[in-house]
């Protein structure tokens, strides 16, 4: 028999990415924020840092109306500075923006007071450690003021903290509202993820790792410090893969109470013949940029590759795409042309003039420009690890090359220069989608591509790749994705089956295209929301649960 899950009636997340879009979290807040808006409606609010003071941010609405009264109190009482309004997304949920800035006067205690209850290490903290824990502080201090003026007890409320940049406030909130039940997510253990970026063997020898041990040689005992302690005292912690659940249970000594895998939306993929025109329109762009940076005449034939994400070099598996490209263009079975771009945001300093000017053009042009590789100038190109492995193998577009790389090292926000889309506007131009992931707790790039009918290539050491290998009749890419078995060890393995990958899809028909893209987004359709939300339900009841017998301890 299956037991009736409690279920809230007010649920509070925080976040750094609230109406701030800076990663992954973003998307699975933004995208998840419409479903549960839809059954909680006012319920639901959720907490930013107010990081745009001063500046317009186009995805915060500002509302005097809502909750005035409850605005003044908490500023004249608890000292909170508040901006109340909606987040310009689907559903447009509350939004809670705190000014956290006068917390810094108080850092001291606050660090004082989390040893003292819960043993927070903060004496190692440098870097944006200061910033997320005064912010993480400051929503704890918000919901209690909040919950103390407005809501009645005994009601059933969550607040859920995200990454352990608001680990701080779930634990200020259990000490100081006890009613409140705690939930924490960590989305990557931050010693996994600084494990992987120093080039150390992270699962071949996972079992041997000491989180506390580890956190002390790479210099990060203080993010640990909040991330394990928040894991171990919350009413339930939660991760978002099977795959960062094992680190979890190694590093922070404290499995995931529930697996919150991370679900997606396809409201803004357009359907129909706005599909085909947008996907139309992004491949004669991206081509047209092609041919005017590199001085060629590459048709709608060219087979058009595409990796993007964060510009984590060696976990997001850039370095061995590139090296797959290599195999590529040496591989006499290859015979259709190949443009590959990789679009990872960099420390841009301007998009290249003398291509602006091309684009502008309407003539073609026969020879390239200098460095036809890349879109826009970067402040440290000497130093580029994308520019580097390239220039190590020798790739620089040569006109006798069958396979192509362009760079494009900036945000698509519609107003980078070049291209002058957002990013799904050309991501639905491309024919395959590679992310050869090493680190990589879910993975929302593959997904996304799947989900705009893009067939993707992702890896076993990805949350994503994971799940889509526990799905029934799936097949590899014939079934819209390809998941590639990806260790600490196999690199070249990796490098060639990509590129094995790359020319099994060359050779499939129109027709097989078309079929694999259907089935591509049918994998999209199976982490909608309305499939995943189940597991927040499961949480909030281990939390709801837990939270009652704290009360009765």
């Amino acid at each position: 028999m299956v037991k009736d899950l409690l279920t809230p009636n007010y649920i509070f997340e925080s976040s750094w990415e609230v109406c701030n879009k800076v990663g992954g979290i973003y998307t699975v807040l933004s995208t998840r924020a419409n479903t549960l808006q839809n059954v909680f409606h006012d319920r639901l609010f959720f907490i930013g840092p107010d990081i745009w003071l001063g500046k317009e941010n186009p995805l915060f609405i500002e509302s005097d109306e809502l909750y005035a009264n409850w605005k003044h109190h908490a500023l004249k009482e608890n000292q909170l500075s508040l901006r109340i309004g909606r987040w310009n997304i689907p559903g447009n949920p509350i939004v809670i923006l705190v000014d956290f800035q006068p917390f810094f006067e108080k850092k001291n205690d606050i660090y004082a007071e989390m040893w003292n209850l819960y043993q927070i290490d903060s004496l190692h903290g440098y870097g944006d450690y200061d910033e997320a824990s005064m912010f993480s502080y400051a929503a704890g201090k918000v919901v209690e003021s909040f919950y103390r003026y407005n809501i009645f007890p005994d009601t059933k409320v969550i607040y859920q903290a995200h990454e352990w940049m608001t680990g701080m406030g779930a634990l200020y909130l259990q000490h100081a509202v006890p009613e409140i039940a705690t939930i924490f997510t960590t989305h990557a253990t931050s010693i996994g993820r600084s494990i992987a970026g120093n080039n150390k063997p992270l699962y071949d020898f996972l079992f041997s790792y000491n989180g506390d041990q580890m956190a002390q040689e790479l210099n990060m005992q203080s993010k640990h410090s909040i991330e394990k302690q928040t894991a171990h005292a919350v009413d339930c912690f939660t991760t978002v893969s099977e795959i960062t659940n094992r680190e979890c249970a190694q590093l922070l000594e404290k499995p995931a109470d529930v697996i919150l895998m991370n679900g997606f939306e396809d409201d803004f993929v357009p359907q129909g013949s706005t599909f085909t025109g947008k996907r139309k329109r992004a491949r004669t762009l991206l081509l047209n940029v092609a041919n005017k940076l590199m001085g060629t005449s590459l048709d709608d034939s060219t087979i058009i590759l595409g990796t993007s994400g964060r510009y984590e070099f060696k976990n997001k598996g850039i370095d061995v795409f590139l090296e797959s490209l290599n195999r590529l263009r040496q591989d006499p079975r290859l015979k259709k042309n190949v443009v590959a771009f990789i679009t990872v945001p960099a420390w841009v300093k301007e998009p290249r003039e003398d291509l602006q000017e091309r684009m502008q053009s309407r003539q073609t042009f026969d020879t390239p420009l200098e460095k036809p590789y890349i879109t826009h100038w970067l402040n440290n190109m000497e130093y580029d690890n994308v520019l580097n492995m390239l220039q190590y193998l020798g790739m620089n577009n040569a006109p006798e090359d069958k396979v192509k790389i362009i760079f494009v090292p900036c945000y698509l926000d519609g107003k980078d220069g070049i291209f002058n889309k957002d990013y799904y506007d050309i991501l639905l131009g491309e024919d395959l989608s590679i992310y050869a992931s090493y680190y990589e707790p879910w993975g929302y790039t593959p997904l996304e591509s799947v989900a705009f009918r893009v067939p993707t290539v992702t890896t076993d050491l990805a949350g994503f790749g994971l799940w889509v290998n526990s799905l029934r009749n799936q097949h590899g890419i014939n079934d819209g994705v390809e998941v590639l078995h990806r260790s600490d060890s196999n690199y070249c393995d990796v490098a060639e089956n990509i590129k094995e990958t790359i020319l099994f899809f060359n050779k499939k028909t129109p027709a097989e295209i078309r079929s694999i893209r259907k089935r591509a987004a049918d994998v999209a359709e199976k982490a909608l929301w309305k499939h995943f939300i189940q597991y927040y339900y499961e949480a909030y009841d281990v939390a709801l649960r837990n939270a009652a017998k704290r009360l009765f301890e």
